[in-house]
């Protein structure tokens, strides 16, 4: 591709700065300049940001999902665990595990100054 641009005034000052420091023509100059100007975009379209994109595009036909989705999470967490699902606050075993009535427990050693 050809371009033909116009530099005056301030822009004209950096591009023939950037040529006599690096030493490259004009040329090269303004392509290593895209070049850093498109790493740079990629970069910030990269990630999340380019998640960000595609949030909230799909249509569920539901009106009510930002208002409603702990409702929607439970339904769909009972329904995949069917009714097993725990609260963090309570869980399904008791924790640490209790030692069933049946089992030994070892016996205590009696400290060396006569207590226990």
């Amino acid at each position: 591709m050809r371009v033909n641009a116009r530099f005056e005034g301030e822009a004209e000052q950096q591009l023939s700065y950037l040529a006599e420091v690096t030493g490259q023509g004009v040329s090269e100059v303004l392509r290593v300049s895209v070049q850093h100007y498109y790493d740079q975009m990629r970069a910030q379209r990269g990630g999340l940001a380019h998640f960000s994109a595609f949030v909230g595009q799909g249509r569920s036909g539901r009106g009510d999902i930002a208002s409603n989705y702990k409702a929607r999470l439970d339904e769909g967490w009972g329904a995949k665990h069917q009714g097993r699902v725990h609260a963090v606050h309570e869980p399904a075993l008791p924790w640490p595990a209790q030692p069933s009535a049946t089992a030994k427990t070892p016996a205590r050693a009696k400290s060396p100054g006569g207590g226990a």
